[in-house]
Protein backbone atom coordinates (compact mmCIF):
# COMPACT_ATOMS: atom_id res chain seq x y z
CA UNK A 1 0.00 0.00 0.00
CA UNK A 2 1.15 3.49 -0.83
CA UNK A 3 -0.61 6.24 0.39
CA UNK A 4 -1.71 9.24 -1.77
CA UNK A 5 -3.00 12.02 0.56
CA UNK A 6 -5.34 11.91 4.14
CA UNK A 7 -8.38 13.66 4.18
CA UNK A 8 -7.54 15.76 6.67
CA UNK A 9 -7.72 19.62 6.33
CA UNK A 10 -5.28 21.48 8.50
CA UNK A 11 -6.30 24.94 10.35
CA UNK A 12 -2.86 26.53 10.14
CA UNK A 13 -0.54 26.39 7.13
CA UNK A 14 2.26 24.12 8.14
CA UNK A 15 5.24 26.16 7.87
CA UNK A 16 7.61 24.19 9.83
CA UNK A 17 6.57 20.60 7.72
CA UNK A 18 7.27 22.61 4.68
CA UNK A 19 10.71 23.90 5.44
CA UNK A 20 11.99 20.40 6.93
CA UNK A 21 10.59 19.02 3.75
CA UNK A 22 13.14 21.78 1.88
CA UNK A 23 15.74 21.38 4.20
CA UNK A 24 15.63 17.35 3.58
CA UNK A 25 16.10 18.04 -0.26
CA UNK A 26 18.87 20.61 0.04
CA UNK A 27 20.58 18.36 1.80
CA UNK A 28 20.02 15.57 -0.97
CA UNK A 29 21.41 18.23 -3.73
CA UNK A 30 24.13 18.97 -1.59
CA UNK A 31 25.27 15.67 -1.30
CA UNK A 32 24.65 15.14 -5.28
CA UNK A 33 27.37 18.35 -5.66
CA UNK A 34 29.82 16.68 -4.18
CA UNK A 35 29.94 13.78 -6.77
CA UNK A 36 32.60 11.57 -5.92
CA UNK A 37 32.93 12.66 -2.49
CA UNK A 38 29.95 11.94 -1.51
CA UNK A 39 30.27 8.95 0.26
CA UNK A 40 33.15 10.63 2.16
CA UNK A 41 30.66 13.33 3.30
CA UNK A 42 27.77 11.00 4.27
CA UNK A 43 30.61 8.81 7.03
CA UNK A 44 31.61 11.97 8.07
CA UNK A 45 28.25 13.41 9.13
CA UNK A 46 26.27 9.46 9.69
CA UNK A 47 25.43 8.11 12.56
CA UNK A 48 27.69 5.08 13.57
CA UNK A 49 26.90 3.41 16.16
CA UNK A 50 30.21 2.30 17.32
CA UNK A 51 31.70 5.48 16.75
CA UNK A 52 28.92 7.15 18.47
CA UNK A 53 30.03 4.88 21.70
CA UNK A 54 33.62 5.56 21.07
CA UNK A 55 33.32 8.33 23.19
CA UNK A 56 30.56 11.00 23.68
CA UNK A 57 31.38 14.30 22.30
CA UNK A 58 30.39 17.07 20.42
CA UNK A 59 31.03 15.27 16.95
CA UNK A 60 29.65 11.95 18.12
CA UNK A 61 26.19 14.00 19.35
CA UNK A 62 26.40 16.33 16.54
CA UNK A 63 26.40 13.48 13.99
CA UNK A 64 22.40 12.30 14.84
CA UNK A 65 21.15 15.70 13.92
CA UNK A 66 23.12 15.56 10.67
CA UNK A 67 22.35 12.12 9.90
CA UNK A 68 18.77 12.57 9.91
CA UNK A 69 18.90 15.27 7.35
CA UNK A 70 20.93 13.40 4.90
CA UNK A 71 19.84 10.64 2.51
CA UNK A 72 21.21 7.57 0.72
CA UNK A 73 19.35 7.74 -2.84
CA UNK A 74 16.75 9.06 -4.71
CA UNK A 75 13.87 6.45 -3.61
CA UNK A 76 14.90 7.06 0.13
CA UNK A 77 14.63 11.02 0.04
CA UNK A 78 10.98 10.68 -2.06
CA UNK A 79 9.40 7.76 0.00
CA UNK A 80 10.42 9.64 3.34
CA UNK A 81 9.31 13.28 1.89
CA UNK A 82 5.83 11.74 0.86
CA UNK A 83 5.49 10.26 3.88
CA UNK A 84 6.26 13.27 5.79
CA UNK A 85 4.32 15.33 3.43
CA UNK A 86 0.85 13.34 4.06
CA UNK A 87 0.72 13.39 7.77
CA UNK A 88 3.26 15.85 9.10
CA UNK A 89 0.95 18.66 8.19
CA UNK A 90 -1.84 17.78 10.54
CA UNK A 91 0.49 16.18 13.48
CA UNK A 92 2.03 20.45 13.25
CA UNK A 93 -1.44 21.63 13.43
CA UNK A 94 -2.24 19.60 16.37
CA UNK A 95 1.06 20.61 18.42
CA UNK A 96 1.82 23.95 17.19
CA UNK A 97 4.61 25.19 15.13
CA UNK A 98 7.54 25.16 17.97
CA UNK A 99 6.08 21.80 20.09
CA UNK A 100 6.08 20.18 16.53
CA UNK A 101 9.93 20.79 15.63
CA UNK A 102 11.05 19.83 19.04
CA UNK A 103 8.91 16.55 18.52
CA UNK A 104 10.11 16.64 14.93
CA UNK A 105 13.76 16.21 16.16
CA UNK A 106 13.21 14.46 19.72
CA UNK A 107 11.85 11.73 17.36
CA UNK A 108 15.13 11.17 15.53
CA UNK A 109 16.97 11.29 18.74
CA UNK A 110 14.66 8.53 20.16
CA UNK A 111 15.00 6.60 17.00
CA UNK A 112 18.59 6.59 16.25
CA UNK A 113 18.92 6.34 20.40
CA UNK A 114 17.15 3.24 19.71
CA UNK A 115 18.90 1.85 16.78
CA UNK A 116 22.41 2.48 18.46
CA UNK A 117 21.16 0.36 21.81
CA UNK A 118 20.50 -2.62 19.70
CA UNK A 119 23.34 -2.79 17.30
CA UNK A 120 26.37 -1.01 19.45
CA UNK A 121 28.97 -2.49 17.92
CA UNK A 122 27.74 -1.77 14.34
CA UNK A 123 30.45 0.25 12.06
CA UNK A 124 27.57 0.40 9.04
CA UNK A 125 26.68 4.38 8.58
CA UNK A 126 22.81 5.18 9.15
CA UNK A 127 21.15 8.09 7.26
CA UNK A 128 17.60 9.25 6.85
CA UNK A 129 14.84 10.93 8.44
CA UNK A 130 12.62 7.63 8.72
CA UNK A 131 13.29 8.00 12.19
CA UNK A 132 11.79 11.41 13.15
CA UNK A 133 8.98 10.89 10.43
CA UNK A 134 8.44 7.46 11.73
CA UNK A 135 7.62 9.65 15.38
CA UNK A 136 5.10 11.67 13.49
CA UNK A 137 3.16 8.74 11.86
CA UNK A 138 2.95 7.80 15.82
CA UNK A 139 1.33 10.23 16.50
CA UNK A 140 -1.01 10.92 13.49
CA UNK A 141 -2.24 7.30 14.73
CA UNK A 142 -3.02 8.54 18.03
CA UNK A 143 -4.39 11.66 16.93
CA UNK A 144 -6.53 11.15 13.83
CA UNK A 145 -7.16 7.38 13.61
CA UNK A 146 -10.48 7.71 11.95
CA UNK A 147 -9.27 10.18 9.31
CA UNK A 148 -9.46 8.94 5.60
CA UNK A 149 -6.27 7.95 3.60
CA UNK A 150 -6.45 7.41 -0.26
CA UNK A 151 -4.11 4.73 -0.71
CA UNK A 152 -2.36 3.48 -3.57
CA UNK A 153 -2.79 -0.60 -3.90
CA UNK A 154 -1.21 -2.54 -7.14
CA UNK A 155 -2.91 -5.57 -7.99
CA UNK A 156 -0.83 -6.98 -10.27
CA UNK A 157 -1.21 -5.13 -13.60
CA UNK A 158 -4.13 -3.37 -11.89
CA UNK A 159 -4.04 -0.73 -9.35
CA UNK A 160 -6.73 0.53 -6.82
CA UNK A 161 -7.34 3.41 -4.86
CA UNK A 162 -8.44 3.13 -1.79
CA UNK A 163 -10.04 5.30 1.18
CA UNK A 164 -8.44 3.46 4.52
CA UNK A 165 -8.69 4.84 7.60
CA UNK A 166 -5.30 5.88 9.25
CA UNK A 167 -5.20 3.33 11.99
CA UNK A 168 -5.35 0.81 9.57
CA UNK A 169 -2.66 2.30 6.98
CA UNK A 170 -0.18 3.21 9.93
CA UNK A 171 -1.06 0.28 12.51
CA UNK A 172 -0.42 -2.16 9.55
CA UNK A 173 2.88 0.17 8.54
CA UNK A 174 4.01 -0.39 12.14
CA UNK A 175 3.54 -4.31 11.87
CA UNK A 176 5.46 -4.59 8.95
CA UNK A 177 8.15 -2.38 10.70
CA UNK A 178 8.21 -5.23 13.68
CA UNK A 179 7.94 -7.86 11.81
CA UNK A 180 11.31 -7.39 9.85
CA UNK A 181 13.01 -5.66 12.63
CA UNK A 182 12.70 -8.91 14.57
CA UNK A 183 13.55 -10.81 11.42
CA UNK A 184 16.88 -8.39 11.02
CA UNK A 185 17.92 -8.42 14.68
CA UNK A 186 21.92 -9.36 14.36
CA UNK A 187 22.03 -8.29 11.16
CA UNK A 188 22.24 -5.11 10.80
CA UNK A 189 26.43 -4.97 10.50
CA UNK A 190 25.62 -5.82 6.62
CA UNK A 191 23.50 -3.00 6.08
CA UNK A 192 19.92 -2.34 4.98
CA UNK A 193 16.92 -0.50 6.61
CA UNK A 194 17.39 0.31 10.45
CA UNK A 195 14.09 -0.86 11.31
CA UNK A 196 14.29 -0.40 15.36
CA UNK A 197 14.93 3.20 14.41
CA UNK A 198 11.64 2.88 12.78
CA UNK A 199 10.25 1.41 15.89
CA UNK A 200 11.50 3.35 18.23
CA UNK A 201 10.33 6.94 16.73
CA UNK A 202 6.96 5.49 16.26
CA UNK A 203 6.46 4.80 20.08
CA UNK A 204 7.92 7.50 20.62
CA UNK A 205 5.44 9.59 18.77
CA UNK A 206 2.59 7.56 20.01
CA UNK A 207 4.01 8.46 23.72
CA UNK A 208 4.74 12.43 23.36
CA UNK A 209 2.37 13.29 20.42
CA UNK A 210 -1.04 13.54 22.29
CA UNK A 211 1.13 14.59 25.47
CA UNK A 212 1.86 17.82 23.58
CA UNK A 213 -1.00 18.23 21.67
CA UNK A 214 -2.32 21.63 22.25
CA UNK A 215 -5.63 22.48 24.21
CA UNK A 216 -8.89 22.50 21.11
CA UNK A 217 -10.51 25.32 20.74
CA UNK A 218 -14.31 24.82 21.73
CA UNK A 219 -17.14 23.54 19.27
CA UNK A 220 -19.01 26.54 18.39
CA UNK A 221 -22.54 26.33 19.78
CA UNK A 222 -23.99 26.34 15.94
CA UNK A 223 -22.59 23.28 15.52
CA UNK A 224 -24.40 21.03 17.40
CA UNK A 225 -27.49 21.42 15.53
CA UNK A 226 -28.33 20.58 12.13
CA UNK A 227 -28.86 22.01 8.61
CA UNK A 228 -31.88 21.41 6.98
Amino acid sequence: MIPIRDENPTRRFPVVNYLLILMNMLVFIWQLSLGPQGENALYAMALIPAKFLSGINLSNVGSIFTSMFMHAGLAHILGNMLYLWIFGDNVEDALGHFRYLLFYLAGGVAASLTHVFLYPTSTVPTVGASGAIAAVLGAYLLLFPNRRVVTLIPLGFFIQFARIPAVVVLGLWFVLQLFQGTMALGMQQLGGVAFWAHIGGFVFGMVFGPLLRRPQPPVSYYQHWSRY
